[in-house]
């Protein structure tokens, strides 16, 4: 009942902008030029803001972030291998494997981990969010470019790296994280208002483009990013962090960081470059509703493990 208690209102919110399309409130203008608001300013601050305002020291483990980024990185170099032999369209495949190993971390992530640990698991969980986000994006990129993009070359790769705007919002907010500068209240304020624009605007635009003609089309391709997201890979980065000796309430913050659902980021991600656009925001639709269950499963099952 908590997993459906976060994830209900997003998937409500998708349904909305499926609604909102077809009724002809909303056109592929709007959704263009949403996105590019949201990745461009709205997560960017969302990213920055949660960052900047969590004390460094006293949530850095190194060990958890270890499992993040090398869990994180395994698993793309697998499912860039499998994703070669198995998913068609090769102009798909980057947008699969983007889907199944990044997720909602900032949204639905944070909130399963305040729900589980209160404000100490929040801290942890904000530089987890930050380190593996960096990487995250230098992933999508990477792969966006290499299967949708290829003519980009190594320059183009890593330029839109460098440009990436939530790496910089990343980057941007580390000093204040480790020095604990503080930012005026008027910045914090305003900024605030823009980064809540992120999370309805992603979802109503992703909803916007929903097509169940389109899911049918590529079912094979979202169900293999579904199972993938969901359950293959928190059980290898939660392996991971059983070797790596966490304790169980960092066990617990990996696991439910890797358990949740596609990010929206991922669809603004995929439309920028013109990928398929309808598969990335299908499969969204179909993580974040499955994640519920997923999540709990997962958990029972990790709990009768003796691992949490």
């Amino acid at each position: 009942m908590l997993a459906l208690g976060i994830t209900a209102p997003i998937f409500i919110v998708l349904v909305f902008g499926m609604v909102l399309r077809r009724r002809r409130w909303i056109d592929d203008s709007f959704v263009e030029t949403g996105s590019s608001l949201v990745f461009r300013l709205a997560l960017p601050c969302v990213l920055f803001l949660s960052i900047s305002q969590t004390r460094f020291e006293d949530a850095f483990d190194p060990r958890m972030i270890a499992v993040g980024v090398g869990g994180t990185f395994l698993v793309w170099l697998l499912l860039e291998w499998v994703a070669g032999r198995w998913i068609q369209p090769p102009r798909d495949r980057g947008v699969v494997i983007q889907a199944s190993f990044r997720a909602n971390m900032g949204i639905i992530g944070l909130a399963y981990c305040v729900n589980a640990y209160g404000t100490e698991g929040l801290a942890q969980a904000s530089i987890y969010l930050a380190l593996v986000t960096i990487l995250y994006n230098v992933l999508s990129v990477v792969t966006l470019n290499r299967w949708v993009d290829g003519a980009r070359g190594l320059r183009g790769t890593v330029s839109g790296i460098v440009k990436n705007p939530l790496i910089i919002a990343i980057v941007s907010a580390l000093p204040f994280s480790i020095t604990q500068v503080s930012l005026p209240a008027v910045l914090i304020q305003s900024g605030a208002y823009l980064a809540q624009l992120a999370l309805p605007l992603a979802l109503l635009c992703t909803g916007a483009s929903l097509s169940f003609a389109g899911l049918r089309a590529d079912s094979w391709n979202a169900v293999f990013a579904c199972f993938a997201k969901l359950f293959w890979v928190p059980v290898l980065i939660g392996a991971l962090g059983v070797m790596a000796g966490l304790s169980e309430q960092l066990l617990g913050i990996v696991i439910l960081m890797a358990s949740a659902p596609t990010a929206a980021a991922s669809y603004v991600m995929v439309r920028g470059v013109g990928g398929n656009a309808t598969l990335a925001a299908n499969i969204i639709v179909l993580t974040t509703l499955a994640s519920a269950v997923s999540t709990s499963v997962l958990l029972v099952l990790a709990q009768l493990g003796g691992f949490l």
